[in-house]
């Protein structure tokens, strides 16, 4: 028993870059320089279960989730209504703090609009569609840890609650 413990803590140290004993305190935690929106591709989206009064079409782009050194998990999340308009925003998930942030958005036009001054804010208060807190359910987030894009894209797919899948959009 105690080593699984032990070894349940190196794999977290390993996929955080902290140790258990050294876990950052919220109030010492800085954000990590953002990278550009990184592209992405409408095709082999994975989709992400919403509640049912939510009429879009909401998928994570496998090849965008990146974990940062700072604890937040990247990505570019892509939407779709009912008319077949696509939209687009690179965002971030500080999941031991459970908090999301919009860095640009993309339109049908191709292009990213960087957000003036993006700010954390809880992913329950994501509106309107709660994507954010969706995609940190299931998967994005393990036990409000970030672990790797290895293991997120693993648990999207393999999630119980609900099916995700590969879909084009």
């Amino acid at each position: 028993m105690m080593w699984g413990l032990l070894a349940g803590s190196s794999a977290w140290a390993q996929n955080t870059g902290h140790s258990p004993a050294n876990v950052p305190d919220a109030a010492d935690w800085v954000e990590a320089a953002v990278p550009p929106a990184p592209t992405f591709s409408k095709d082999g989206l994975l989709l992400i279960d919403m509640p049912p009064h939510v009429s879009l079409k909401v998928g994570i782009a496998p090849n965008t989730i990146a974990v940062g050194m700072d604890g937040v998990v990247r990505y570019v999340v892509v939407m779709t209504n009912a008319s077949g308009s696509v939209n687009a925003a690179y965002e971030g998930i500080h999941c031991i703090t459970d908090e999301v942030k919009t860095y640009a958005r993309w339109s049908s036009s191709g292009t990213w609009s960087p957000v003036s001054d993006p700010q954390w804010k809880a992913v329950s208060d994501n509106m309107p569609s709660k994507h954010a807190q969706a995609f940190a359910r299931q998967g994005g987030c393990i036990n409000r840890l970030a672990t790797s894009q290895a293991e997120i894209i693993a648990a999207l797919k393999m999630k119980t609650i609900g099916q995700v899948r590969e879909q084009k959009f």
